[in-house]
Order: structure tokens, then C-alpha cells, then sequence
């Protein structure tokens, strides 16, 4: 037996265990789908084909995720159309990508997108564009398709055996820890509002916006948790939710997250506390940006070697479908795949750039879609929110497919579960290689807490796993100084991956590859109104 089918036997072992010594009935059907990693482990001992037919064009773009997809569709608004977006995998859309059954579509990763703050403007832009957003993009309180904005109840969690409306724990918590909470949101709401010298916002989305006041800056060389501590926060429910808060949004605890990025978390936005969200989960965003690349995206397409020439790039491509590799020469370079593959990849990647990226850290998620006869049932006839979470839970609660129904009807759903792997490095590689009947288990096993009919009513089980969802935004990140080589770009090649602001969120991959198409058009000398 190899070792991941042990490490996969032993776990759902331990899980079935863990459930009682009652014989448990087989688990549902599903598969285990994710990253096509055995095409990308390649690239640490390439063993290519030589490429046997070469092409050119003005503009190559490496990796597919939002952020490539976002240079492609300021490309094409621009009239920019002779580039190229090369994907590693059969679908663009990074962490937004979607799948469906005969009950619903789901999402396999991202799946809700809270309203942007006005200085997001290339967000809003691609929202008015899509009809979602309705009026003027740069209004402070833009009016938004109805179908598109999360229905109630949004969100409930599951605390002491009871659903609570909300998430801040709330049954049964003295009136002293209430107090803190008050505490905390009011400080929040001040440092929404607040701005520097130069007229930047503390804490800005873009994060590129944000002020760059050192008393700001300073938070980013301590945790989340110290924060706490050093500002007298004692009460346990502000700690699990901070907790869960940087778990949801950076895949990292807040022990180990930067106190700057987990403030960001609360005040970068206005605080309407509204988000935008459908079956697919951000799926329908990464089609609404690809469809502007019309028929420029190359699926299946690993690029294996990238040279710097004097005025161009070549790029060496495996095209895994037809088992061949090809040469694309170009004259503009934007790299919007992770910043971790830049060592592997480029035939003399320059210090700068290895040092920015040496430290860098990456959280892996698991996605488990449950196909169910029925919705579960909660105690005291609540209905099902769209976000469930359970507070003494390692993962972070499930989502309801079939929620944005305009009348929801009873039957058959879907239920989406996160689970983001905050562990220490080895133990997060470790519960990586479970098998799909490992996770299968202990998704249940969560699950039948709250919902003891959770096995009778689920059909089947879909995991996905992400290696490398999102970088981690640990202490001094953000800040230091290191992402400047990134973040410039320089002659023939610009950045425009999420990893380059440090935070995986849509509106910074939107962002940066925006930017990335900006500078690239003024490069061409291709006028454009800017989206920035």
C-alpha cells in the first residue's frame, strides 16, 4: 500500500472511531477532484518535449485566475486583442471555479464577493458591465441586482446545542464580554472612517490605497492575537470570532495572522455587512471576465520556461491535451500565476524577486459539496441560512446552494463545507493526502452535530482540494517592503496575481491584474481610460 492510501485509510479509520463502535453504513459516493498537481509537480524536475512549433503575439498571459482574467478583460475593452492566456488547468478560474449536478451548480472554492468599497472601482466597473451593479459604478451606495444580493437569513451559528442569528456568539455570554464586543465594533467603525494625512484611508481595498502612516504599518509586525492581548480584549467569543474571521478570509489563525491584515478584515469595507453571491458561488464573476477573452484562452497549457529577451519574452508551453510543447514569443509578459512558481519557471529570475517570495507561506483549503435528499432540519423550526457555521468546529460551516432561490422549495439540495487547513506546515501536508473517504467521514462527523439525519439524507460527496489556495498574510508580509519588486513590475512584465498585494481576495486579483493591463497598454502606447 502507498502512503497517501494509508494516511487516507488510517484517517477514515480514526474518523468511523471517533463516530462510535456502531457499524456505520457505507459513506455516499463522490469523488476527490482539485489542482491538476501532477502536471504541475513537473515543473520540479522538467522532463518537457522540445517545442516543435513557435508563435507570436503582443501579450502573453500566464495563469488563469482571476487576476489573469482581469488583465484580459481591461485588454479587451481597450482594443488590445492580440494577446494570449495561457491555463494550466482544463477551466480558467482559479479559486472561483464551479461544478454542478442534476440539483444545482455549487462552487469549488470562492463563493460570495461583499459589496466593493467605492475605492474598488475596477470591481464595480466589471459589476455594472455584468448588470449586476446598477447606476453609477462610482455612487457611495450603489443599487445591485436583487437576485444577486444574499438573501435572508444570511447567516446563523451553531453554539452551546442552539442556532443563533448572526455570528458574534451571543447565548449566553455575560453582559462584560458584550461589552467588548461594543468596544471592538465601535473601534472598528472609527478606523473605517479614518484617514491620513494624505487623505488614504487606514485600511484601504485595494490594499495598495491604504495609508502608510508607520503607527498603521507597526501592525503588521504583530499578530492578530497579541493585538488583543496588548489592547485588553479577555472575552472568548471576540477570540473565536476574530479566530474565525482570518480563517475564513486568509486560510490562517489568528495567532499567526498579521494584526494588520485581520483589522483590514473588518474595516476595509463600509460595513453594510451585504454580499453578492449565487449557486456557483464566484464562479459567474470568472465567466463574466473570461468572456471577454473570446476565443484567447489556451486551456491546458503549462508554461515551463520563460526566457527575458531584450524586447520580448519566450514562453515554453506543454499543452498536456495533445501531449506536444510550443514556443509563444511576446512582446508584453504579465505573470498571473502564483509568485511561488516564479523559481521553477523562469530561466533567471532575478534576486529581487526570490527574496520577496522565500518566507512566503500558502494554505490549502478543502471543498466538500453534499448532494441531499433534503434540507437538514434545525432545532425550534429555524430555516437554514445561507451560511451556517459551528462554533467549536475546526472548519468554517457550510453554504446552501439552493438558498438564492426567489422561492425556496422543499427538496432536494446542496450544502458546500470549507475547511482551511491553518495547521502547523507539517500537519497541513499530512491531512492534505487524506483520501476522499477520510474527508468524506469527518465532514459528516462535523455535521451530525447539529444535523444527527446528516448521513440518511446525503446521496453523495464531492471533496476538492486546493494545495495552495491562498498566501498567508503572517507578520511583516505585508509591509516590509519586499513585495516592491512585484508590485513595479519592470520593463516587458508585470505581476498581476493576488499574491503580489499579499491577501487573496477577489477585488486584490481584480485589481492587480487591471493594473498590470494598464501599465502594459501604456507600454504598447494604447490609449485607455483607466479602471483604477
Amino acid at each position: 500500500m502507498r502512503r497517501r492510501e494509508f494516511l487516507g485509510a488510517a484517517s477514515a479509520a480514526a474518523m468511523l472511531a471517533a463516530c462510535g463502535s456502531k457499524a456505520q453504513p457505507p459513506l455516499p459516493p463522490g469523488t476527490l477532484s482539485g489542482a491538476n498537481d501532477a502536471l504541475g509537480h513537473r515543473l520540479r524536475q522538467p522532463d518537457f518535449p522540445a517545442p516543435t512549433e513557435t508563435r507570436r503575439t503582443t501579450v502573453a498571459i500566464v495563469g488563469g485566475g482571476i487576476g489573469g482574467l482581469s488583465a484580459a478583460w481591461k485588454l479587451a475593452r481597450s482594443g488590445c486583442d492580440d494577446f494570449l492566456l495561457l491555463e494550466m488547468e482544463a477551466e480558467a478560474g482559479g479559486n472561483s471555479r464551479a461544478g454542478k449536478n442534476e440539483v444545482s451548480a455549487h462552487p469549488l472554492g470562492a463563493h460570495y464577493l461583499p459589496l466593493p468599497p467605492r475605492e474598488a472601482r475596477a470591481t464595480r466597473q466589471l459589476l455594472a458591465e455584468l448588470g449586476v451593479l446598477q447606476g453609477d459604478p462610482d455612487a457611495a451606495h450603489p443599487v445591485y441586482d436583487e437576485r444577486y444580493l444574499c438573501h435572508a437569513p444570511q447567516e446563523r451559528l451553531y453554539t452551546n446545542g442552539y442556532w443563533q442569528d448572526g455570528l458574534w456568539p451571543t447565548l449566553g455570554v455575560p453582559k462584560a464580554e458584550r461589552a467588548q464586543y461594543i468596544r471592538f465594533q465601535e473601534y472598528v467603525g472609527e478606523l473605517r472612517h479614518l484617514r491620513d494625512s494624505a487623505g488614504r484611508r487606514a485600511f484601504a481595498l485595494p490594499l495598495a490605497l491604504s495609508s502608510r502612516d508607520p503607527k498603521f504599518l507597526a501592525l503588521d509586525r504583530i499578530t492578530l492575537r497579541d493585538w488583543l492581548l496588548r489592547e485588553g480584549y479577555t472575552a472568548p467569543g471576540l477570540y473565536w470570532l476574530t479566530d474565525y474571521a482570518c480563517r475564513d478570509d486568509y486560510g490562517t489563525a489568528a495567532a499567526q495572522t498579521s494584526a494588520w491584515a485581520g483589522l483590514h478584515y473588518f474595516a476595509c469595507r463600509d460595513g453594510e455587512g451585504q454580499v453578492l453571491t449565487a449557486p456557483e458561488g464566484n464562479a459567474w464573476l470568472a465567466r463574466g471576465l473570461a468572456r471577454a477573452s473570446g476565443g484567447r484562452v489556451q486551456p491546458n497549457a503549462l508554461v515551463f520556461r520563460v526566457e527575458e529577451r531584450s524586447n520580448e519574452h519566450v514562453c515554453d508551453v506543454y499543452l498536456a491535451a495533445e501531449d506536444r510543447s510550443i514556443r509563444i514569443i511576446a512582446r508584453q509578459l504579465i505573470w498571473a500565476a502564483p509568485l511561488f512558481l516564479i523559481p521553477h519557471v523562469f530561466a533567471a529570475p532575478r534576486p529581487e524577486w526570490l527574496a520577496a517570495i522565500r518566507g512566503a507561506e500558502y494554505a490549502p483549503w478543502i471543498v466538500a459539496n453534499l448532494t441531499l435528499k433534503e434540507a437538514p432540519q434545525t432545532r425550534a423550526g429555524h430555516s437554514l441560512a445561507w451560511d451556517n457555521v459551528l462554533h467549536d468546529s475546526p472548519a468554517l460551516g457550510y453554504v446552501v446552494a439552493t438558498h438564492q432561490q426567489l422561492r425556496y422549495a422543499p427538496g432536494p439540495t446542496v450544502i458546500t463545507w470549507y475547511r482551511a487547513l491553518h495547521e502547523e506546515s507539517a500537519s497541513r501536508r499530512h491531512r492534505l493526502l487524506q483520501g476522499r473517504d477520510a474527508w468524506a467521514a469527518e465532514v459528516l462527523a462535523d455535521l451530525s452535530r447539529p444535523h444527527p439525519e446528516i448521513r440518511e439524507l446525503t446521496t453523495r460527496i464531492d471533496i476538492h482540494r486546493h494545495a495552495h489556495a491562498m498566501i498567508r498574510p503572517l507578520p511583516g508580509r505585508l509591509w516590509s517592503g519586499t513585495r516592491g519588486g512585484f508590485e513595479s513590475g519592470r520593463a516587458g512584465i508585470q505581476f498581476a496575481h493576488a499574491d503580489v498585494s499579499g491577501l487573496s481576495l477577489f477585488e486584490e486579483a481584480n485589481f492587480r491584474g487591471v493594473l498590470a493591463a494598464e501599465r502594459t497598454l501604456s507600454r504598447l502606447g494604447v490609449s485607455y481610460a483607466s479602471s483604477l
